[in-house]
């Protein structure tokens, strides 16, 4: 019996700011919605993912530092949500220390890779393993790319967006080169995009014109909703299911399987 592997995509830009984490966790959700299992993986020290699905801090037990450091089983920090089919790894404030503490050990890079390989994640039959990375290009962020299959960058509508882009691409390539050469690009998503303001135009035109196919024809909006959905510990698929918010990003995962669908045949 051939086991089911998810697709594992890493949601990184090492700026902050620019919709990382209310990407990860709302095109989590609109993958659920279109009936898929997801698991969340939370590699940001800040654990605002893992706060925005309604995990607390004191009650999150272990978490993906002691599946980097201390060698818990993924089985051991996988948790159930209250999105019907969506998983969670959760992080914590120790999950900062992380780089200091990997610096000596050979596998440093792998950890995560490693972790997400154990045959006993084939239990939860997941399609999806999404990686919300923190905002840096620290030695988490490349266990991430590491372990992924693709990058997807959130690029925010705002002046300076695409110089931002070269670093990481560098880090991606230097990925490729060392540790993963089948990783791709999985796409650039615009975020916060206001259609009102000429500069939000002048970023998508700038970024098509530079990226190509590479940027998604979703926009995710500048929304209210969406910004306030965090602090009720839910998506705003959930807070807001018919908002501005929540149907691009049930677009902006439509428009993702269809990808890998058509990349796939």
């Amino acid at each position: 019996m051939v086991l089911k592997r998810p697709r594992i995509i890493a949601i990184a830009n090492q700026k902050g700011g620019v919709g990382k984490t209310t990407t990860a966790i709302n095109l989590a959700a609109a993958l659920c919605e279109e009936g898929l299992d997801v698991l969340l993986v939370d590699l940001d020290p800040q654990g605002n993912a893992s706060t925005g699905l309604g995990s607390e801090a004191s009650e999150r037990g272990k978490t993906t530092y002691d599946l980097l450091i201390e060698g818990a089983k993924v089985s051991e920090v996988v948790r159930p949500t209250n999105v019907e089919g969506l998983w969670l790894a959760p992080a914590t404030t120790d999950l900062s220390s992380a780089d200091i503490e990997l610096v000596d050990n050979e596998k440093r890079s792998t950890l995560l890779k490693s972790a997400l390989r154990d045959p006993a994640i084939s239990k939860l039959n997941l399609d999806y393993i999404l990686i919300d990375c923190p905002p840096s290009l620290s030695l988490l962020t490349v266990n991430a790319m590491v372990a992924a299959d693709s990058v997807l960058v959130p690029l925010q509508s705002e002046f300076f967006a695409l110089e931002g882009l070269s670093q990481l691409m560098l880090t991606l390539r230097d990925v490729r080169a060392v540790a993963n050469p089948a990783l791709r690009i999985e796409g650039v998503v615009l975020t916060m995009f206001d259609g009102r303001n000429n500069l939000s135009r002048q970023v998508e035109s700038d970024a098509r014109a530079t990226l190509g196919e590479l940027v998604f024809e979703t926009v995710v909006p500048r929304n209210v909703r969406v910004s306030e959905a965090p602090s009720f510990s839910m998506p705003v698929l959930e807070f807001d299911p018919l908002s501005k918010g929540s149907v691009a990003y049930r677009a902006l995962a439509q428009e993702m399987v269809h990808r890998n669908e058509t990349t796939a045949t």
